[in-house]
């Protein structure tokens, strides 16, 4: 019996179940990847935001990437939530170690519902040191626009923005563009997003789905994209097919009832398709 596509999530647990590493392993799962995993923090979160967070000692974040990668090893490591600059180190060292040649950097600083997930001075640990090791970098607009210290918007922004943190060293950019608005400051009537490989842009459309229910929904797409490098598709098919999967999930989780704020996408359509009404 063969060994199946592995993929490694080093994230933060959403107690809540719609993001963080319960969101990475449910979509590798759906996407038929063997998920393990190394968590950073600890938070009590619901839909209505996050109420607590617990940080792990970075040691610890450590062993548990050693005692993956030691014995299981991963075909793709998918990086979440890293709360603060011991972990980013830690983290980055160990990444070294492994010689970790599939990396998908999700940079998550900041909650839906506007709570802190990154510790100020982790950003300039995460930009310096992180990074550089990246197959490719999936910020939405708003975290974007941290890294660069500048709004990102329309969708000219992006292409300007994905462009700019490509030089910051990893292989690509993947700016997500699920809030873009248009010239005359009106909402994208499409969900796109802008993959700069360092020679070209290349641009992701989908219709956008009116629904409150998205939370987990980068942590989702980024986790679909390191599943399929998993499986060893190219970066542009992998996060073509991550898109595919991403708006499926928001899509069928519109019929979700989970919570009384920002609901999850929905994880398991695949399984179910639109049966009662999803």
């Amino acid at each position: 019996m063969t060994r199946p596509p592995v993929a490694l999530t080093i994230a933060g647990s959403d107690s809540g179940g719609g993001a963080g590493i319960q969101a990475d392993l449910k979509t590798f799962q759906a996407l038929g990847v063997y998920g393990a995993s190394a968590i950073t923090a600890l938070t009590a979160q619901n839909t209505l935001g996050v109420q607590g967070v617990v940080v792990v000692p970075p040691a610890f974040v450590a062993q548990q990437i050693d005692s993956v990668l030691d014995d299981i090893g991963a075909d793709a490591v998918k990086i979440g939530m890293l709360a603060d600059s011991g972990i980013v180190a830690a983290v980055v060292e160990r990444l070294v170690h492994h010689r970790v040649a599939t990396l998908v950097v999700d940079p998550v600083m900041v909650a839906k519902g506007g709570d802190a997930l990154l510790a100020p001075e982790a950003s300039a640990a995460l930009i310096a040191d992180l990074l550089p090791l990246a197959t490719v970098v999936t910020p939405n607009l708003h975290e974007a626009g941290v890294l660069l210290g500048r709004p990102v918007r329309t969708f000219d922004d992006m292409i300007a923005a994905a462009t700019a943190i490509h030089a910051l060293g990893p292989g690509a950019v993947l700016v997500k563009g699920g809030h873009t608005i248009d010239a005359a400051g009106d909402p994208s009537e499409d969900s796109i997003d802008v993959l700069y490989d360092g020679r070209d842009h290349h641009t992701f459309r989908a219709a956008r789905i009116d629904t409150p229910n998205t939370h987990g929904t980068g942590c989702t797409y980024a986790a679909a994209i390191a599943a399929e490098l998993a499986k060893g598709q190219p970066l542009r098919a992998a996060v073509a097919s991550a898109k595919a999967f991403i708006t499926e999930a928001i899509r069928c989780g519109a019929g979700l009832h989970i919570g009384g704020g920002h609901g999850p996408v929905d994880h398991a359509w695949a399984w179910h398709g639109d049966e009662e009404g999803r």
